[in-house]
Formats: C-alpha cells, sequence, structure tokens
C-alpha cells in the first residue's frame, strides 16, 4: 500500500531545495568543462613535443618537460574525477529529496549526508586544481 501522495506545497517546498543544489550542479558542469579544456591542452601539448624528432637539437630539449606536464594531467585527472564524484552526490541529494517527500519521510540526515559528501568531493577537486594551477606556467609553455 502506498502512502498518501504528498502535497502541492511538500513537493514545492522540495523544488524549492532542490534550488540551490542544482545550482551547484552548473557550477560543477562549468568546473568539469574548464578542468577537460585544460587536459585536451595538455595532452595537445605532449602529442606535440612528442612528435619532436631526437635529431631536432633546436627543439628536442623541449621533451625535458614531459614529465611535469604528465604531472599536470594526472592531477587534472583527478580533479575531474572528484567533480564527477561531487556531481553524482549533488544528483542524488536531489532524488533522495524528492523520493522522501513522495513518501513522507524524514529527508534532512539524508540530504544532509549527500551535500557534505558533494562538498567534499568539491573540495578536493579545487586542491588539485590549485595544484595543477601552480605548476602549469613554465619557461618551456614559450615554445613550440
Amino acid at each position: 500500500m502506498y502512502p498518501d501522495t504528498p502535497s502541492v506545497s511538500q513537493l514545492s517546498q522540495v523544488i524549492s531545495q532542490a534550488a540551490a543544489p542544482a545550482f551547484l550542479l552548473g557550477a560543477l558542469a562549468a568546473f568539469i568543462a574548464v578542468l577537460i579544456s585544460r587536459l585536451n591542452r595538455i595532452i595537445d601539448r605532449t602529442v606535440v613535443l612528442n612528435g619532436i624528432p631526437d635529431h631536432d637539437a633546436v627543439r628536442s630539449r623541449l621533451k625535458a618537460d614531459l614529465p611535469r606536464l604528465m604531472r599536470r594531467a594526472a592531477m587534472l585527472n583527478r580533479a575531474i574525477f572528484w567533480a564527477v564524484v561531487a556531481s553524482i552526490s549533488v544528483t542524488l541529494l536531489v532524488i533522495v529529496a524528492f523520493v522522501t517527500a513522495f513518501f513522507q519521510l524524514q529527508h534532512e540526515r539524508g540530504v544532509a549526508i549527500f551535500f557534505m559528501i558533494s562538498l567534499g568531493a568539491f573540495t578536493i577537486s579545487l586542491v588539485d586544481f590549485a595544484r595543477e594551477v601552480r605548476i602549469a606556467l613554465s619557461e618551456f609553455d614559450h615554445y613550440a
């Protein structure tokens, strides 16, 4: 037997409470796009450097930058992973809010847990991004 369907006022309350997580989800999507763009640039630069022939004495010294680029790529990969975890947590937060409203259950604890998981994962992602930004600019970046 199903519980009574939630009232319009209960659903509107859940929808209004889901507005903040929806904005967070939009911000996370934009942040992931920035991270992917940076990762693509690193990959493109790595391909160019790997394409330099060893007998090209003038440009072959630029290959010394490959380990730094690989570290940057690894940091961005981790940042993307944690930003996606944060996005999934926000999505689950909204789902839990609506499911618990439908079944007229207390949702505060579940929503709070998913919100904390999301912000924690977002924080880890931001830390990896900050580390990557810190080592991003090098003298090698000014040459082709």
